[in-house]
């Protein structure tokens, strides 16, 4: 660790030479162990290192950043020098800022080493089990690895921030095969930072694995209907990014076009939701501890009880709108669970889809969505009739987050965030 920090304190000093106001740098040193499998069988076992610096200036209320990944004086004095040069060519804009002082941290996260002898068994075995309990499934690839991390934050503050942390992280692409049958493929992931259970128990790996499984016979579905539309939570991701990047990112908030610009402490939800990023979580995998601009992160609720709480944005869109800034710069998002089993909300939908993923294009400004339900199944008189293709589903997400069904009891804990099912009424689902 102190070389990274003789290589991050080098890089302000020349920065601070070459005239930037401002500045921060951040230094990062990875190693990788990863384990490739293509096609059922290992492929490939390899050790990784990676280096790099990232370098802030301001000048004059300019910004420039630029990205190496040498450590050598030479390429600092180069890359410092065209950051300035980067920054001089910029406008100026008196919104850009850094954090001011910071207590100085250091965390330590995770399992920086690794077991790698119990990492391959965990992926033979999950292998194994794959085969054993889903023989319909071919896994066309898998990578598995264990990263290391050691990373520092400077600034022309005097805040400095040290990170040390590792994880495991196993990830499938795999697809349905029986006969001339064949699923789409579908893609899980999953961290974690022990070994202590088989990888078919993390996160939603067997349930994805079942349900592409059932994908091999389907049932057509019919016209078109206003129903019930179950998100599973791999699906949830897609749906929360499309929420907070439509009504309260950085670019929305900033060209004031986010329908939500004047929303700060009003409902924009059901009372029953509550959507939250939480990098500190205990659930969360090395999540992270300070932000792109400096400051320490923290939880906070993006929308709380229906309530929009704060919006998803950094520093420099805070100084220029005058709303406040988010307390981390994650997607570690965490929704928790309600009172009601899946299995019970099934049963109450008279006729509905469970979706497993989305494909679709970017909603609209307003927030209107239109796309492909695929990896799911129809739902008629509380009873999941089978596999369905071919269907696409239209609606808006702001009526959406206001058309609550449901929340299951069930959560999804994959390492980087924690989602439940969210059943939501008045889709427009339309088949064949």
């Amino acid at each position: 660790m102190e070389n990274l920090k003789l290589v991050a304190n080098k890089t302000i000093e020349h920065l601070v030479k070459k005239g930037a106001d401002k500045a921060k740098c951040i230094v990062t040193s990875k190693e990788t162990h990863e384990f490739n499998v293509d096609g059922g069988e290992f492929s490939l076992f390899r050790t990784l290192y990676d280096n790099e610096i990232s370098i802030t200036s301001y000048k004059d209320n300019k910004k420039g950043t630029l990205v190496i990944n040498r450590f050598d004086d030479e390429a600092i004095i180069e890359a410092v020098k065209n950051c300035i040069n980067v920054a001089d060519s910029g406008s100026p804009d008196e919104a850009w800022d850094i954090a001011p002082k910071q207590e100085n941290k250091f965390f330590a996260e995770g399992s920086p080493a690794p077991n790698i002898e119990l990492f391959f068994e965990r992926t033979q075995e999950l292998l194994q089990d794959i085969k054993k309990r889903h023989p319909r499934i071919l896994i066309e690839q898998m990578i598995v690895w264990h990263v290391k991390e050691n990373n520092i934050y400077i600034d022309t503050n005097n805040t400095e921030y040290e990170v040390v942390s590792g994880k495991y992280v196993i990830s499938l692409m795999f697809s349905g095969h029986e006969g001339e049958k064949v699923t789409s493929f579908f893609g899980t992931e999953v961290s974690t930072d022990n070994l202590d259970k088989p990888f078919i128990e993390l996160g939603s790996i067997e349930n994805d694995l079942t349900d592409v499984e059932n994908q091999l016979n389907t049932v057509p579905l019919l016209g078109k209907f206003e129903g019930v539309a179950v998100i599973t939570p791999s699906c949830l991701v897609s749906i929360m990014y499309f929420i907070i990047n439509n009504f309260a990112s950085n670019t929305v908030i900033l060209d004031g076009t986010s329908v939500w610009k004047d929303k700060i402490g009003k409902k924009v939800a059901d009372e029953q939701i509550t959507i939250s990023l939480k990098p500190l979580d205990e659930r969360v995998i090395c999540g992270e501890r300070y932000t792109e601009d400096g400051f320490i992160s923290e939880n906070f609720d993006f929308i709380k009880d229906g309530i929009l709480e704060s919006f998803v944005i950094p520093l420099y869109a805070a100084n220029k709108t005058g709303y406040e800034r988010a307390k981390n710069s994650s997607f570690s998002l965490v929704i928790e669970g309600g009172d009601t089993p899946i299995d019970d909300i099934i049963k109450g939908i008279k006729k509905g889809i469970i979706v497993g993923r989305f494909s679709g294009g970017n909603p609209t400004i307003s927030g209107d969505f239109s796309g492909v339900a695929k990896n799911s199944f129809l739902v008629e008189d509380g009873k999941i009739v089978g596999a369905i293709n071919e269907t696409m589903i239209n609606g808006n997400l702001s009526d959406l987050l206001n058309n609550l069904v449901s929340i299951s009891k069930e959560t999804v804990q994959d390492g980087s965030m924690v989602l439940p099912y969210m059943a939501f009424d008045k889709v427009i689902i339309s088949g064949k």
